[in-house]
């Protein structure tokens, strides 16, 4: 059983890791007027059985984690309803990219969480410092998420209008 999960955590990694580096190239392709289906498929299909995958670890109760596996869903369903509707309405054409970068930023979010749990320099901080240098570096990418979000959202609206 044990190396079962194993595997299936190493899949669930890879996957999300995958999904990360797609990310980063459709945002960027958004933001200059790109759009590579197969990038933005990559991404789509990586994040959202990420997501999923996400649901079959063994199942202890209500966690943070389950929470944004959830909300991620949910924006990524946002996010493939507006990228049908893509130059019916200013709103949907916003709704896309941001949908995109905000799908991003939950991934990274779980990395840096990853990050904080499993990296032993980190991990063995006591917790006196790891949770305010945790919220400080959430903090950081998340102020960093809503710049590309704004800069996504406007570069892509501009270039689906012209």
């Amino acid at each position: 059983m044990h190396t079962a999960l194993g595997w299936f955590t190493a899949f669930h990694t890879l996957l999300s890791l995958i999904a990360i580096v797609a990310g980063l190239v459709v945002i960027r392709d958004l933001m200059s007027g790109r759009t590579r289906s197969v990038a933005i498929t990559t991404f789509l299909v990586t994040a959202i059985l990420t997501s999923a995958t996400g649901f079959l670890f063994p199942f202890h109760g209500p966690t943070p984690a389950i929470a944004v596996g959830t909300i991620a869903l949910i924006v990524l369903a946002w996010t493939l309803a507006a990228r049908r509707s893509i130059g019916r309405s200013g709103f949907w054409t916003a709704q896309y990219p941001l949908g995109m970068v905000i799908s991003e930023y939950f991934l990274v979010f779980v990395l840096v969480a990853q990050v904080f749990a499993k990296l032993p320099a980190l991990a063995s901080l006591s917790q006196d410092i790891q949770k305010p240098a945790f919220g400080a570096v959430q903090l950081i990418v998340l102020a960093v998420f809503v710049v590309i979000a704004i800069r996504t959202t406007r570069a892509f609206r501009v270039r689906a209008v012209a």
